[in-house]
């Protein structure tokens, strides 16, 4: 059903690994058929294939030339080739949580907020490839630092209609609109609920990063009585919040 909703590693990775189970027993069984033993004694680890408690082994690639070049394959027990398909339907949906520290620094005369440090530490269960949840969390802040601070749709109020009509009016984020994050996975709490123990990582950065944000700048703005700021907090809604709750 595609990638939205955090669900790349949750549910097509768990689809993979069961399926790849598949692969792996039909490849015992073709293994065991050429190092003449039984199925039940064959191990599987970093790409060989062994007896147990001896040094006879195949690689990986010595059992799939077998599977699809059958000049010596146990036909009469299976059909050649390691192609397997598998699905998997999640018992419930993954719950990923986190901790996000931002500090601004407000200018009283323009109104205008610089984030000085942004800091995101999440806990994505199991962590496949650190890199790419790295990159996830990068993009999902950009997203949600842009919406808390910068990107609004404006409708005539007459007509309804769309005043916006390219991302030259969007103001969507650019890098100068963005400090250098520190970004962190917590020791991992595993799901339970899926094989691999994973959890969504893509929205993270995109939902904790806007009330981050806003409550650093309410934080700030506190002394001068501001107790409340609609997003996005452009510089002309935060000059005027202060500017009203000054003359109150």
């Amino acid at each position: 059903m595609g990638t939205y909703g955090s669900r790349s590693i949750s549910v097509g990775g768990s689809a993979i690994m069961k399926a790849l189970d598949k692969v792996e027993a039909k490849a015992k069984k073709i293994a065991a058929h050429l190092l003449e033993a039984a199925a039940e004694d064959i191990e599987f680890k970093n790409g060989v294939f062994r007896v147990a408690g001896t040094d006879r082994t195949k690689t990986f690639v010595d059992v799939s030339l077998a599977a699809y070049v059958p000049h010596n394959f146990p036909l009469d027990q299976m059909e050649p080739g390691l192609n397997e398909n598998a699905f998997y339907d999640p018992a419930n949906f993954t719950y990923p949580s986190g901790a996000y520290v931002c500090e601004v620094e407000v200018d009283p005369d323009t109104g205008e907020t610089r984030i000085e440090k942004f800091t995101a530490v999440d806990d994505f269960g199991n962590v496949i490839n650190p890199m790419i949840v790295e990159g996830q969390v990068h993009g999902g802040l950009g997203q949600g630092i842009g919406q808390a601070m910068l990107k609004r749709c404006v409708y005539d109020d007459s007509t309804g209609q769309l005043l916006f009509g390219s991302f030259m009016d969007y103001a969507m984020p650019h890098a100068i609109d963005l400090p250098s994050f520190t970004v962190e996975t917590a020791k991992g709490t595993p799901c339970t609920h899926n094989p691999l123990g994973v959890k969504g990582c893509g929205e993270a950065g995109a939902i904790g990063s806007p009330p981050a944000v806003i409550n650093a700048i309410l934080d700030a703005l506190a002394p001068l009585g501001v107790k409340d700021l609609q997003m996005p907090a452009t510089p002309h809604r935060v000059w005027t919040a202060m500017h009203n709750a000054q003359h109150a």
